[in-house]
């Protein structure tokens, strides 16, 4: 059986591109208690909207309180649970022990996913867990792909097992890092990480305690000193492995990036899954694949922990800043099959006789050259350099509303 396909979203607008480009299930936050409070999130409404939403695609939605509250926030947490009863979601990722009892309390029917905060990295862990009435953990990242399929014969079926396969990576474990309480006072493990493992840092020398005066050197290379930050995972060339492993959601990280990177990621993980599913034993990993991921913004890529567990400076970067070749330029609003021409929303500026690409779900990029743009006003335009404006090009192929336009 495929897995999941399991998407972020930290808006609607990041929702509905996750959901058009391929998403089986989606994961958002409330307006609290998710690990990502820097991201727009979602109103309660907006949580019923988005479970009536998926639900009428055959989806689900993933809603992450997985937070550690302290004492005295847990009547906030009884509130917002009840806020939830009704909305449709499918699961609660969840990651203290104090917030699995109260939603098995306040929500029984809404299933619970063990968040990967939970560091779980042991079968009996697992069991344990399904024993207090959770359906499915969300496993470590530190674990290899070896012990994952370990940790899948030693438990139930009964059991689910989602595993992180893109996205950013914490140079901590499983998210336990205390540098952000440290320097800012925001408490990561409550969902206001300021990500120091991500500024640069200069180190000149250091000294050992019991030797004074024995100071030793450290090296810089001309672009930095790289010790804490961490470079992004990417799996989209190991589908096979994944599936094999037996497990049932493979998860891509990033609830805070942009809606490009949004679908995209979704995009191009969906037509590698399905490309494996119709025929396994043909099946062969296409390099196209790997671009449509190279064109998001990312740090330099690796595969995590899934294949052994190196040195450090492997999952180091060696490049402070991200890795970014394609822009997003606009998306398609409206399209006029009689004339060719598709009217869209701009996100980037764009110029007559530019080449670019369109992104369709279920396709990678299209290239083709810009010509004969019009405004909205049906005048004709050189270039289209107001955010949000729109404008009119002919395309040569049919696209639909929500196609991406990006740089080619």
């Amino acid at each position: 059986m495929l897995p999941e396909l399991l998407c972020p979203a930290g808006n609607p607008e990041k929702l509905d591109a996750a959901l058009s480009y391929g998403a089986d299930a989606v994961y958002l936050a409330g307006e609290a208690f998710g690990m990502r409070a820097a991201a727009d999130n979602f109103s309660t409404e907006q949580i019923f909207e988005a479970a009536k939403k998926a639900a009428s695609l055959g989806k689900k939605i993933y809603v992450t309180v997985n937070t550690m509250p302290h004492g005295d926030e847990y009547g906030m947490l009884e509130e917002y649970f009840d806020s939830l009863r009704g909305s449709g979601i499918s699961a609660l990722i969840v990651a203290d022990l104090g917030v699995i009892s109260l939603a098995k309390e306040m929500l029984p029917d809404v299933e619970l996913h063990v968040s990967t905060q939970a560091s779980v990295v042991s079968a009996r862990t697992c069991e344990q867990y399904l024993k207090l009435g959770c359906r499915r953990v969300v496993l470590a990242r530190e674990l290899t792909l070896n012990e994952i399929r370990r940790i899948r014969r030693e438990t139930s079926r009964e059991l689910e097992l989602e595993a992180f396969v893109h996205g950013s990576m914490c140079i901590s474990y499983s998210g336990r890092c205390l540098l952000s309480n440290h320097f800012t006072g925001r408490d990561a493990n409550r969902g206001r990480c300021a990500q120091p493992c991500r500024w640069g840092y200069r180190l000149f020398e250091i000294e050992e305690e019991k030797r004074p005066g024995d100071r030793l050197g450290l090296v810089e290379t001309d672009r930095g000193t790289f010790i804490m930050s961490s470079r992004d995972m990417c799996m989209i060339e190991h589908i096979p492995e994944l599936c094999e492993a037996g497990i049932d959601s493979l998860k891509i990280e990033g609830r805070m990036k942009s809606v490009y990177y949004t679908a995209i990621t979704a995009n191009a993980y969906r037509i590698a899954l399905d490309s494996y599913s119709s025929d396994p034993a043909a099946y062969r990993f296409d390099p196209i694949w790997m671009r449509e991921l190279e064109s998001v913004s990312h740090r330099e890529y690796c595969t995590g922990f899934y294949f052994d567990r190196p040195e450090t400076d492997a999952k180091t970067t060696t490049n402070l800043g991200y890795v970014r070749d394609k822009a997003y330029l606009a998306r398609v609003i409206a399209y006029d099959r009689l004339t060719g021409r598709a009217e869209f929303e701009q996100r980037n500026k764009l110029c007559l006789n530019d080449t670019v690409e369109l992104i369709s779900p279920g396709k990678p990029g299209r290239a083709f050259v810009v010509s004969d743009m019009k405004n909205a006003d049906g005048e004709l335009i050189e270039s289209a350099p107001h955010p949000l404006m729109h404008f009119t090009l002919p395309v040569p192929f049919e696209v639909r509303p929500g196609d991406i336009l990006r740089g080619g």
